[in-house]
């Protein structure tokens, strides 16, 4: 019986060092969210307790840490890509974020931080004046498609306008 016990000890070192292993490179290529890291193991078919041990030390290390990752996600969606606040929560509940840590991230961002992100962003995108109304519909569907809510990006869409009047 111990001669039975022993390979099934080495297989099971050998699966949490390939698993570890394994978890190291991917999070050296990018950082990911724990729900990432463990759906990427289990779908290679490392077992469930492996990947739980794998994912709970890199969770102890600090090389996987939700919570950082989501101020930095919002911080860079936000300000890089002009995300609104609704395309920012699906694409982090996507990953797997635990609502809680989504609404921690977003709470510094209120509708007047948000409004003056979306009017930045179609200066950056419309020149004044629009050319027509199918233009404005276009601006307003550029930041529907963003995750504006539909009435801060017809807030936006004005403020843009009016970026026109005080220039005057």
């Amino acid at each position: 019986m111990d001669d039975e016990a022993q390979p099934r000890a080495d297989s099971d070192a050998d699966a949490r060092r390939r698993a570890l292993e394994l978890a190291l490179r991917m999070l050296n290529a990018r950082e990911r969210t724990e729900a990432e890291l463990r759906t990427s193991l289990e779908r290679r078919r490392f077992e469930s307790d492996v990947v739980g041990d794998v994912v709970g030390t890199l969770v102890a290390e600090g090389l996987i840490d939700d919570a950082s990752y989501v101020r930095r996600f919002v911080d860079d969606r936000r300000l890089l890509d002009g995300w609104g606040t609704e395309r920012i929560a699906r694409d982090l509940d996507r990953r797997g974020i635990k609502r809680e840590l989504v609404d921690e991230a977003l709470v510094g961002h209120g509708h007047q931080e948000e409004l003056a992100v979306a009017a930045a962003l179609l200066d950056r995108r419309f020149p004044l004046p629009f050319d027509s109304d199918r233009e404005r519909d276009k601006a307003w569907r550029m930041l529907v498609r963003r995750g504006y809510e539909p009435e801060l990006a017809y807030s936006a869409v004005r403020a843009h306008e009016r970026g026109l009047a005080d220039a005057a």
